[in-house]
Protein backbone atom coordinates (compact mmCIF):
# COMPACT_ATOMS: atom_id res chain seq x y z
CA UNK A 1 0.00 0.00 0.00
CA UNK A 2 1.79 3.45 -0.59
CA UNK A 3 -1.27 5.79 0.20
CA UNK A 4 1.96 8.06 1.22
CA UNK A 5 4.12 7.59 -0.75
CA UNK A 6 5.22 10.04 -4.09
CA UNK A 7 6.97 10.54 -6.50
CA UNK A 8 10.18 12.85 -6.60
CA UNK A 9 9.39 16.25 -6.71
CA UNK A 10 10.39 17.98 -10.28
CA UNK A 11 13.32 20.59 -10.48
CA UNK A 12 11.08 22.48 -12.68
CA UNK A 13 13.34 22.72 -15.80
CA UNK A 14 11.38 21.48 -19.04
CA UNK A 15 13.34 18.02 -19.27
CA UNK A 16 10.97 16.35 -17.30
CA UNK A 17 6.99 15.18 -16.91
CA UNK A 18 5.30 13.84 -13.88
CA UNK A 19 1.88 13.28 -12.61
CA UNK A 20 2.57 14.93 -9.50
CA UNK A 21 3.39 17.97 -9.90
CA UNK A 22 2.12 21.49 -9.80
CA UNK A 23 3.55 23.12 -12.77
CA UNK A 24 1.44 22.96 -15.44
CA UNK A 25 3.03 22.54 -18.28
CA UNK A 26 4.94 19.62 -16.79
CA UNK A 27 1.69 17.70 -15.70
CA UNK A 28 0.59 14.68 -17.35
CA UNK A 29 -2.74 12.48 -16.13
CA UNK A 30 -2.09 9.28 -14.25
CA UNK A 31 -3.12 5.87 -16.01
CA UNK A 32 -5.96 3.75 -14.94
CA UNK A 33 -5.37 0.31 -13.54
CA UNK A 34 -6.00 -2.51 -15.75
CA UNK A 35 -7.76 -4.82 -13.28
CA UNK A 36 -5.55 -5.82 -11.01
CA UNK A 37 -1.86 -3.91 -9.82
CA UNK A 38 -0.31 -6.98 -11.28
CA UNK A 39 -2.22 -6.93 -14.33
CA UNK A 40 -1.44 -3.27 -14.15
CA UNK A 41 2.22 -3.84 -13.92
CA UNK A 42 2.68 -6.00 -16.55
CA UNK A 43 1.19 -3.81 -18.79
CA UNK A 44 3.64 -1.01 -17.90
CA UNK A 45 6.41 -3.39 -18.99
CA UNK A 46 4.78 -4.67 -21.55
CA UNK A 47 5.07 -0.49 -22.45
CA UNK A 48 8.12 0.28 -21.68
CA UNK A 49 9.74 -2.79 -23.22
CA UNK A 50 8.65 -1.40 -26.65
CA UNK A 51 11.29 1.48 -26.26
CA UNK A 52 14.45 1.09 -27.27
CA UNK A 53 17.56 1.33 -24.55
CA UNK A 54 15.27 1.34 -21.11
CA UNK A 55 16.19 -0.98 -18.81
CA UNK A 56 14.36 -2.02 -15.79
CA UNK A 57 16.70 -1.32 -12.80
CA UNK A 58 14.58 -1.62 -9.75
CA UNK A 59 11.70 -3.59 -8.74
CA UNK A 60 9.49 -2.49 -5.67
CA UNK A 61 5.88 -3.73 -4.45
CA UNK A 62 3.96 -0.56 -5.40
CA UNK A 63 7.05 0.58 -8.19
CA UNK A 64 9.17 0.40 -11.24
CA UNK A 65 12.40 2.01 -11.96
CA UNK A 66 13.85 2.25 -15.34
CA UNK A 67 16.53 4.29 -16.95
CA UNK A 68 16.33 5.09 -20.78
CA UNK A 69 19.85 5.62 -22.22
CA UNK A 70 19.55 8.23 -25.45
CA UNK A 71 20.76 6.81 -28.79
CA UNK A 72 23.47 9.18 -29.93
CA UNK A 73 24.94 11.13 -26.46
CA UNK A 74 24.30 8.76 -24.06
CA UNK A 75 22.41 10.49 -21.97
CA UNK A 76 20.11 8.92 -19.27
CA UNK A 77 17.02 9.78 -17.94
CA UNK A 78 14.95 8.17 -14.98
CA UNK A 79 11.27 6.85 -15.92
CA UNK A 80 9.49 5.73 -12.44
CA UNK A 81 6.07 3.99 -12.15
CA UNK A 82 4.28 4.23 -8.90
CA UNK A 83 1.03 1.50 -8.44
CA UNK A 84 -1.93 3.57 -5.87
CA UNK A 85 -3.99 0.70 -5.16
CA UNK A 86 -6.55 3.21 -3.30
CA UNK A 87 -6.79 5.63 -6.56
CA UNK A 88 -6.26 2.29 -8.86
CA UNK A 89 -3.78 5.08 -10.58
CA UNK A 90 -0.24 4.57 -11.90
CA UNK A 91 1.32 7.97 -11.32
CA UNK A 92 4.71 8.32 -13.24
CA UNK A 93 7.82 10.35 -13.50
CA UNK A 94 10.05 10.97 -16.60
CA UNK A 95 13.03 13.43 -16.16
CA UNK A 96 16.36 13.59 -17.78
CA UNK A 97 19.48 13.90 -15.43
CA UNK A 98 21.56 16.39 -17.00
CA UNK A 99 21.07 19.53 -19.18
CA UNK A 100 17.48 22.12 -18.90
CA UNK A 101 15.35 21.08 -21.77
CA UNK A 102 15.29 17.98 -23.71
CA UNK A 103 12.87 19.01 -26.89
CA UNK A 104 9.88 17.56 -25.34
CA UNK A 105 11.79 13.84 -25.14
CA UNK A 106 10.30 12.84 -21.70
CA UNK A 107 7.13 13.99 -22.61
CA UNK A 108 6.97 12.63 -26.33
CA UNK A 109 8.46 9.28 -24.31
CA UNK A 110 5.33 9.11 -21.99
CA UNK A 111 2.78 9.92 -24.60
CA UNK A 112 3.79 6.66 -26.12
CA UNK A 113 3.56 4.84 -22.99
CA UNK A 114 0.91 5.83 -22.08
CA UNK A 115 -1.23 5.36 -25.88
CA UNK A 116 0.83 1.53 -25.50
CA UNK A 117 -0.33 0.69 -22.25
CA UNK A 118 -4.00 2.02 -23.38
CA UNK A 119 -3.98 0.02 -26.43
CA UNK A 120 -2.61 -3.03 -24.51
CA UNK A 121 -5.59 -3.31 -21.73
CA UNK A 122 -8.27 -2.35 -23.81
Amino acid sequence: MMANQSLKPLKGSPNAVSTQTSIEELRMSPLPYAGSREQSVEAIKMAMNQLSRAELVKETDDGLHYVVTSKVMRFKDDVDFLFDDATQQIEFRSASRVGYSDLGVNRKRMENVSEQYRRLIR
